[in-house]
């Protein structure tokens, strides 16, 4: 130890001492030291590595934990959501097994039995997908909206998850701002409020103003643990899918965790969502009289949309439809002209996610009066472009249904997603939510629940595993389809409408009449100039068969108004 040291460390203990006096004390101190130093070196260079070596141990320890604190946090909540997720995995297998295995069923218990597992199977589920949050309730949102394929004991213990999302801290949100844009929401907007005003299962919305024009608008943030747990919760969904197809090989439901795989980045990804939102508007602007509103996107960056704000109710909040003088049938007939162009409209984008928390009305009193109201469509993430030969022939399928005419059903089933003649039944069920012995005669009527309770039953006496089988040779872009036709069959259902379904069907009627004449006249003109006799012949076959539609179903329209204007019930087409 050097001199000078000892000589700072006396300066500080005694600063009244002179300089003298302190050196002499340094030098008296000094030749004490050097005797005993020598009795002393071994023993304290031992003691000094022992105390060097708990320091160093000590501090990489310390600075171990500082810097792996996050990853042993990460660890921990990652094995706990892994062990949620395969606890209900062998619970619910076992279940099944359990009830499928009883010996010699009684056939009138059977039913019951089995609806009761998936009860408790869909409600063990829902406390994971609760409790996980992230991806898994997305998962089961599109588990709820699945009517065609999962039992009614599934879909409708999901239906809270519509409703029923996790809400992220305004301190992860402001920290995500830094990181994403370099600037705190402070220099972007003149006020922020830090409460979200709705939570979905990948973002919430909240209110703010921009500090540049002074406009109010509405703030689509990304819940900023989903980058941490994408990863991870995708595996787990693919695991869960696998061991279900190895237990239950003919349970194969990989192609919906392929096709979750797909569609996810794409609903994560909001500059991508403010692209689609601003072609769906461009689009739907060309067409005039349609009531729809799309917030106008201000700016967007992945995680984070700014558009314009614009509210209004849920399409099931009836109390504000009565109230406000809103028709229902009106809204129904709206809903389906503005889905069936996204359908059928040549170079029209498909809007693959219209639930009711997607949907909202609005009163709008410069419109007509039976008409006063505005459809505004959110969340434009998961988009599709159906090609024009498969929309050409999803609609001749469509009219041959109409019609109840099973040997053009047949052909354009296999021409749309190449179904068999022993697939058919189970497709034309799928395709319309209605038992096939009613395809066959009139899909145009509401759906009694005697009917509802026949197809929960078929889907427990086998029609469940023959469906899942099904869907998974479709085409990826035909399950879309049917996604969005259950979507809007529900959010007409639940709109408990006058006329029931007939004037929706019309409506469908009237856009694949037109899509197929379109489709008559493309061959026309291929064939060379309408002048020609022989065009001018076939011009005028398609343009008549196209007026007879037409006039049937605008005559038809005229007779279900007046039904209704009387007070009476619809009747069937």
């Amino acid at each position: 130890m050097r001199a000078p040291r000892i000589t700072g460390l006396l300066d500080l203990a005694a600063p009244w001492t002179c300089r003298r006096c302190i050196q002499h004390k340094h030098r008296g101190f000094s030749r004490e030291y050097s005797q005993s130093a020598r009795l002393l070196q071994k023993p304290r260079i031992r003691r000094d590595r022992r105390v060097i070596a708990s320091s160093v141990a000590g501090g990489t320890l310390g600075l171990g934990s500082f810097y792996f604190a996050d990853d042993i946090k990460h660890a921990y909540q990652a094995t706990e959501r892994s062990g949620r997720v395969l606890t209900a995995l062998l619970a619910c297998v076992n279940d099944y097994r359990a009830t499928l295995k009883l010996e010699e069923p009684d056939p009138d218990s059977h039913p019951t039995l089995l609806q009761r597992c998936h009860k408790r199977c869909a409600e063990r589920t829902l406390k994971v997908l609760e409790k996980n949050g992230s991806i898994f309730i997305k998962l089961g949102q599109h588990l709820s909206s699945m009517g065609y394929l999962l039992p009614l004991e599934w879909t409708e213990t999901f239906i809270p998850l519509q409703d029923r999302c996790p809400v992220s801290s305004y301190e992860s949100i402001e920290a995500m701002f830094m990181q994403d844009t370099g600037s705190p929401t402070s220099e972007l907007f003149s006020s922020f409020a830090p409460e979200p005003i709705g939570s979905a299962s990948l973002a919430q919305v909240h209110l703010a103003t921009l500090k540049d024009t002074g406009e109010k608008v509405a703030v689509k943030v990304q819940h900023p643990d989903l980058e941490e747990w994408v990863p991870l919760d995708m595996a787990l969904t693919r695991f869960t899918f696998s061991a279900l197809k190895r237990i239950f090989p003919d349970y194969d439901l990989g192609w919906l965790s392929d096709e979750m795989e797909m569609s996810l980045p794409q609903e994560l990804d909001f500059a991508l969502e403010g692209e689609n939102a601003t072609r769906a508007r461009d689009y739907f602007s060309r067409i005039p009289n349609t009531p729809l509103v799309i917030p106008e996107v201000k700016w967007a960056k992945k995680r984070i949309l700014v558009m314009e704000c614009i509210s209004g109710h849920r399409p099931d909040d009836l109390a504000f439809l009565d109230s406000n003088g809103i028709d229902r049938d009106e809204v129904s007939a709206a809903l389906a002209r503005i889905f069936n162009e996204m359908i059928f409209g040549a170079g029209a984008p498909l809007h693959c996610d219209p639930h009711g928390g997607n949907i909202a009305i609005r009163t709008n009193n410069t419109r007509s009066k039976d008409r006063n109201f505005d459809i505004i469509l959110y969340d434009h993430g998961l988009y599709r472009d159906i090609p024009k030969q498969l929309k050409r022939d999803y609609a001749k399928l469509w009219l041959a249904v109409l019609d109840a005419d099973e040997t053009k059903m047949r052909h354009f089933a296999h021409d749309v997603a190449g179904i068999t003649d022993e697939q058919f039944p189970l497709f034309a069920s799928a395709i319309t939510g209605r038992d096939y012995r009613q395809v066959t005669q009139s899909v145009v009527t509401n759906r009694s629940d005697a009917e509802k309770e026949q197809i929960s039953e078929a889907m427990g006496e086998g029609m469940l595993q023959q469906l899942v089988q099904l869907l998974g040779k479709v085409p990826r872009i035909i399950l879309l389809i049917l996604k969005t036709n259950d979507l809007t069959r529900s959010l007409d259902e639940n709109l408990h409408t006058r006329q029931g379904p007939v004037r929706t069907f019309m409506i469908l009627a009237r856009y694949c009449s037109r899509t197929v004449f379109e489709e008559q006249l493309e061959c026309i003109g291929a064939r060379g100039s309408f002048l020609w006799p022989s065009n001018m012949f076939r011009l005028f076959y398609a343009w008549a068969s196209f007026m007879r539609v037409e006039l049937k179903l605008s005559t038809y329209e005229t007779y279900l108004s007046l039904r209704s204007a009387l007070g009476m019930a619809p009747a069937a087409i």
